[in-house]
């Protein structure tokens, strides 16, 4: 319950705070004009905050004029302030509607809107996100971006209960995390730089600090000219590192991980998930693994053929989801199709102790146990085409005592996607990049 004695004594609340307590009393309401229907004596105005709607209802005979008036001719998504008497009115949203003594109109709308925050015309994404303030006022748009606020609090919370500290790494640097050309060059000063694709060089150094276990929720930029429904050019990128771990055990981080926030999303926004129309399932762990050759055999099978070494195509991806429609893991990858930091196995090279995690055809996250031997580092970027004195920082925390580690990166922006099943990426992104779209 919010109260601002400055402006006035009546108490103001959200519409979901309303209940049978409060008939017969003065509240106070604040939020913008969803729908207005005139009835010539009768007008009722739709007022809508960020919890919901209620019913402002306005006899002519039992209202002031000017109030009467000033409700019959505000536009739409008008931003109103209304100070009134609540009634029992199983008819109204909520069941409950306000008869007002004061009706003040903050800040009148524009009309035409270029977009209907009712939905009662539809708009084309790309049309909502140009006028992604509008669109973000529509309820269902909001349950979104509730229940993101809610997925990213409840990954900080377990893994600060799992004992990691969320630390922050530079996002502009000098050189590739992983090799290629996927990077966004930027001036920086008398210096060309880059910005950073991932955080991974830098966590892994901190292992070499001794920090042992660390978390970051933060942005990744990558300049792929990709144009699908699932990739960004910016993302929020969810990554941990681990000491004294291998990547069995980052991996068993990970699937807790998901769970939970699948728990907490299910308890914490009941709302939310109703004003979206979806049901979630609490997904039970531990998630299935299979191997990298188990994946692409499942698509040979079913007419995709993979050649050994290469990524699996999203076609192959989509196949294999046939037969594993959720969580899973694909491990054990061929060596050449990972970055140089993940660390073979010994009596088999050719395959790393590396993982992704999928839900369907989706990948979410990505991860393996690294490389903590200098020699063999040097070694693998200079395999990888690389030149080892570009990564000059990097290689220094491991001459003098780096442990064992293991880590993840997982793409917060994919989780809500598979989460909510939404069809595009876009749509749980506040205000997406992509190839096309800068703006707004």
């Amino acid at each position: 319950m919010i109260q601002i004695t400055q402006v006035t004594d009546v108490v103001r609340k959200y519409t979901d705070e309303i209940g049978e307590e409060d008939v017969g009393k003065k509240i106070r309401l604040c939020g913008w004009v969803h729908e207005v229907r005139d009835h010539g004596g009768l007008v009722f105005v739709i007022l809508r905050d960020r919890e919901g709607f209620i019913q402002v209802t306005l006899p002519k005979k039992k209202v002031k004029p000017e109030v009467f008036k000033r409700a019959k001719k505000v536009h739409r998504e008008s931003v109103v302030e209304v100070i009134g008497t609540v009634k029992a009115e199983p008819k109204a949203p909520g069941g409950y509607e306000v008869i007002p003594e004061e009706f003040k109109v903050l800040n009148e709308a524009d009309a035409p809107l270029p977009l209907d925050v009712a939905e009662k015309v539809p708009a084309e994404l790309d049309t909502r996100l140009d006028h992604r303030f509008l669109d973000l006022r529509k309820p269902r748009v909001q349950a979104i971006f509730r229940i993101r606020h809610c997925m990213l609090q409840s990954v900080r919370n377990f893994l600060c209960e799992e004992g990691f500290i969320e630390v922050n790494t530079p996002k502009i640097v000098s050189t590739a995390t992983e090799g290629g050309t996927e990077l966004f060059p930027i001036s920086y000063f008398e210096k060309e730089a880059f910005l950073n694709q991932s955080p991974q060089l830098y966590k892994q150094v901190l292992m070499g600090a001794g920090l042992e276990r660390v978390f970051e929720i933060g942005p990744i930029f990558r300049a792929e000219e990709h144009n699908t429904v699932r990739h960004l050019n910016e993302a929020i990128s969810i990554d941990i590192e681990a000491s004294f771990v291998d990547h069995e055990g980052v991996m068993r981080v990970l699937e807790k991980l998901v769970s939970r926030v699948y728990e907490d999303v299910c308890e914490k926004c009941e709302k939310y998930l109703n004003w979206l129309d979806v049901k979630l399932d609490v997904p039970e762990v531990p998630f299935e693994r299979i191997s990298y050759d188990e994946a692409i055999e499942i698509a040979s099978k079913k007419g995709e053929s993979i050649p050994w070494g290469e990524d699996i195509s999203t076609t192959a991806l989509k196949l294999i989801a046939e037969e594993l429609p959720e969580h899973y893991f694909i491990v054990d990858w061929p060596t050449k199709s990972k970055p140089f930091y993940a660390m073979p196995y010994e009596d088999k090279p050719e395959v790393c102790k590396s993982f992704d995690l999928m839900c369907g055809y989706l990948e979410l996250a990505s991860g393996a146990q690294r490389i903590h031997f200098y020699d063999k580092l040097v070694e693998r970027i200079r395999e990888c085409g690389m030149s080892p004195e570009s990564f000059g920082f990097y290689l220094e925390a491991f001459k003098y005592g780096m442990p064992p580690h293991s880590g993840w990166g997982l793409g917060a922006d994919r989780l809500l996607m598979s989460i909510l099943k939404l069809k595009n990426i876009r749509e749980g992104v506040l205000f997406p990049r992509d190839r096309n779209r800068l703006i707004p």
